[in-house]
């Protein structure tokens, strides 16, 4: 193989690391801050029509308040079910019926459940700086292949440099990732 031939495809890395992010972002959504979102029962699955389905495609999901989400059920006989679903959903929320309408205030977290949910943010946020640093490392797999079949040495440092760059990137935008969402879970 010809040196001039070989071309990392940085945009794959680019687009799994980036992947690794998005994953990171969707479970921070899934950690309740003490603040009301939406996002917060997107992983809530409810037995609706002889499959297990979205809580969000039996209902409109609305934030009227900071501290209040409300579903609005669309048929009548699944109210039941989706009360029961958030109860069992481990969010630590006790719905409120209203007719069609499941409102959701969302309690006030004490300190030692704040620090707890920071250490599990902590955790997701490792498990995503361990999938971009396997990213990095299937770049570098290609590399040292590449290596072997004749590429240059500068050839070598300048795709293990901006490989590297790639991961530094990445790694970052985890850690800020993680220092924002911890600040608003110990945001009182």
């Amino acid at each position: 193989m010809a040196d001039e031939e070989f071309e990392l495809d940085m945009t794959d890395l680019e687009r799994r690391m980036d992947g690794a992010l998005g994953s990171l972002r969707t479970e921070f959504a899934s950690l309740r801050t003490g603040r009301a979102s939406a996002s917060m029962l997107e992983p809530i699955m409810v037995e609706a029509y002889g499959s297990r389905t979205p809580l969000n495609q039996i209902g409109t999901v609305n934030v009227p308040e900071p501290r209040m989400v409300t579903v609005n059920i669309w048929d009548k006989g699944l109210v039941g079910v989706a009360e029961k679903a958030i109860r069992e959903s481990g969010l630590g929320i006790n719905p409120q019926l209203n007719g069609t309408i499941i409102m959701l205030p969302i309690p006030e977290l004490n300190e030692e459940r704040r620090r707890e949910l920071s250490r599990v943010a902590a955790q997701y946020a490792e498990h995503a700086r361990v999938s971009v640093r396997n990213v990095r490392r299937d770049g570098m797999e290609q590399l040292k292949k590449a290596k072997n079949d004749g590429m240059s040495e500068d050839d070598h440092k300048f795709w293990h440099d901006e490989v590297q760059a790639l991961t530094d990137q990445f790694v970052g935008k985890v850690d800020k990732a993680l220092e924002v969402k911890q600040e608003e879970i110990m945001q009182v």
